[in-house]
């Protein structure tokens, strides 16, 4: 079956139906939330770079940040045909990427990642799937639209399914 690979960069999100599949590259402590409602067939995916936009005076990118990030992308999938009532959810990343001597400061900007990303989702109702989160290394993730599948490649660890 001839498909797309629609690329999704640091800061964005886009959507796709099937067969098409949504790809995002460099995942370190940033964040690759997949959304699916399995029975539109609207998959959707956003690469988050920080966990809350509210300490920023000026935003140039919306998209950076998990809290404006996810309600974008469920807008854009309801536009699409999803209904948020059976709107799924896997993530991956939020690896730490860098060893701080400090650690009374919470600079594990993955692991702030990762949790502000689960409570959001936890407030809209949209039930986490699975996950592939922390550790230490850059993932790749492909979200298949046909399946729900989330691929995950991390690296030095080969490819699972979430």
């Amino acid at each position: 079956m001839e498909y797309k690979e629609i690329k999704i960069g640091i800061g964005d999100c886009n959507i796709a139906k099937p067969p098409d599949r949504l790809i995002t590259i460099g995942l370190g402590s940033c964040i690759g939330i997949a959304l699916f409602d399995k029975y539109s067939k609207v998959g959707g995916l956003a690469h988050i770079m920080l966990p809350d936009s509210s300490k920023f005076s000026k935003i140039t990118n919306e998209l950076k940040f998990a809290d404006l990030a996810i309600p974008t992308l469920i807008s854009q999938m309801k536009n699409a045909g999803a209904k948020e009532k059976f709107l799924r959810a896997k993530i991956a990343g939020g690896a730490s990427m860098f060893n701080f001597s400090d650690k009374s400061m919470n600079m594990d900007i993955g692991d702030r990642n990762a949790k502000t990303v689960k409570e959001i989702l936890q407030k809209l109702s949209i039930p986490i799937d699975s996950e592939d989160t922390g550790g230490n290394k850059g993932r790749t993730v492909i979200f298949d639209t046909v399946t729900g599948i989330l691929y995950v490649k991390t690296i030095g660890e080969g490819i699972k399914e979430i």
